[in-house]
């Protein structure tokens, strides 16, 4: 069964189990998208919940896409599978000039669709009924779900509550003959966490040691707070016949309907996650890819605006969450943008929780139980609207919270 309380199924929704897979019936629609789906029927809402940027897509990159879609007879059609030649070579050169990271174009470079699909399509061609998967408490729901569908066992691994850094102990005594795989969201969705390069070669090390596989999750590697350092476990050359990097430009460049990622993985292990993106997308969306491309040989000043921006939106929203202090706690995010806020036992369990802040504060927010065990007892709530939606949301929370904690 799925790891979570469903929200639709928490507000009345009954699924069908006759004819449908065990897979399938063992998995559940992340609470992620489930409160938005759930919040069309509640006027006046304003969303904390998915993570979504405010910015739209910079114009160049749309310009770049009408003039192909006008231009260009191919822009309408398949591209081949690992996606267009030009965009996995540009993919490349990004990874040189900012990481330090050479990979094949030709070979260890896949676009997908989405870091969704390279995530779901990395996770089946590694995992079989049975292995275990490592996942830090709390962990991205969808991570979880991914394991489930491969017939994996989620094993979960507590974060440090006071920090949300690395617990290397609990993490040492997780691992088993039965580990087959430990995956990474850095920076981490959802607590804002990021992760300290001593505790990441820790997890290299054990990874060598022990024979398994490391995913990570890069969705987040431009968006670190403070001047704080970002280093990713891709840079270690000791791993790369064990490391896989699944990259997204959703967040980067606002992008998150255009559904283009990228896997990034030696060269016969993404021959085997191939068949996986044959099997169900054939290619990305050519003209995502043409976006895509656009983006990375486009001016990249909108990276810089987007972090200092959703910087001065992470502080607007500790300074609210401040004041509402004794009512709630957090740990403020070094990174992406979301933060995880504590409540107090007596408001209820949290999908309880933010099923009243829906209906009772009209404010969307994601329940913790959404990400795993350690998530429980807590509330994600999203930094990635306007100053506007964020000021009205945390007015409503603070009434809502005074009123029901006091």
């Amino acid at each position: 069964m799925a790891l979570e309380r469903s929200a639709l199924e928490a507000a009345g929704k009954r699924y069908r189990d006759e004819g449908i897979s065990r897979r399938v019936r063992g998995i559940a629609v992340s609470a992620i998208k489930e409160i938005p789906l759930l919040a069309q029927k509640v006027p006046g809402c304003v969303s904390l919940g998915q993570g979504i940027s405010s910015f739209p897509t910079p114009e160049h990159i749309v310009d770049a896409v009408c003039r192909h879609l006008r231009e260009s007879v191919w822009t309408g059609k398949y591209t081949l599978g690992p996606g267009l030649p030009a965009l996995r070579r540009a993919f490349a050169d990004m990874l040189v000039r900012e990481r330090g990271l050479w990979v094949d174009p030709d070979t260890e470079i896949c676009i997908t669709v989405g870091a969704m699909e390279g995530l779901c399509a990395t996770v089946l061609t590694l995992i079989e009924p049975g292995d275990e998967v490592l996942l830090p408490s709390p962990n991205y729901a969808s991570h979880i779900e991914q394991v489930l569908l491969a017939e994996g066992i989620p094993v979960f691994f507590p974060l440090k509550p006071a920090t949300w850094q690395l617990d290397l102990d609990a993490l040492g005594h997780a691992i088993s003959p039965r580990t087959k795989a430990i995956i990474i969201c850095h920076p981490h969705n959802p607590t804002g966490a990021v992760f300290s390069k001593e505790d990441l070669l820790v997890v290299a090390q054990w990874a060598l040691e022990h024979g398994f596989y490391i995913i990570c999750d890069e969705t987040y590697d431009f968006l670190t707070y403070d001047g704080k350092p970002y280093w990713s476990l891709l840079s270690m050359p000791e791993l790369r016949r064990q490391v896989i990097g699944v990259f997204s430009f959703s967040k980067k460049y606002a992008m998150t309907g255009w559904r283009v990622g990228a896997v990034v993985a030696p060269a016969d292990i993404l021959d085997h996650v191939m068949k996986v993106h044959d099997a169900a997308a054939i290619c990305a969306p050519t003209p995502s890819q043409v976006a895509a491309l656009a983006a990375l040989e486009g001016p990249q000043e909108c990276v810089a605006h987007f972090r200092k921006t959703f910087q001065a939106r992470r502080d607007r929203v500790c300074s609210f969450l401040d004041r509402m202090a004794p009512h709630l706690s957090y740990v403020k995010p070094q990174g992406a943008y979301y933060v995880m806020v504590k409540f107090p036992p007596q408001a209820g369990d949290s999908m309880t929780v933010a099923l009243r802040l829906l209906h009772e504060a009209r404010v969307i927010t994601i329940p913790g139980s959404a990400f795993g065990p350690g998530g429980e007892g807590h509330v994600r709530l999203s930094f990635g609207s306007t100053e506007a939606e964020l000021d009205e949301a945390m007015e409503r929370l603070a009434r809502w919270f005074e009123k029901n904690t006091a």
